[in-house]
């Protein structure tokens, strides 16, 4: 199990074939972590840059994205 989730944000637009698409757009990433106390789980979400939008899309990181 991944320690962390990429966060994205969903950016639509129309390809040549004027098809309506979805690209997501890498914001920063989201790390799974556990209290000492009691075991909880617990996530912190940390941005690359304030952003300014309405939805987040979490995603497990691809093969070629480095580990932190």
């Amino acid at each position: 199990m991944t320690n962390h989730y990429v966060a994205t944000v969903p950016v639509k637009y129309t390809d040549g074939e004027g098809q309506e698409r979805t690209r997501f757009q890498r914001v920063g990433a989201m790390f799974r972590n556990t209290r000492n106390g009691d075991g909880s789980e617990f996530f912190s979400l940390k941005l690359d840059f304030p952003v300014g939008v309405q939805e987040l899309v979490m995603f497990p990181p691809s093969s070629k994205e480095p580990q932190e």
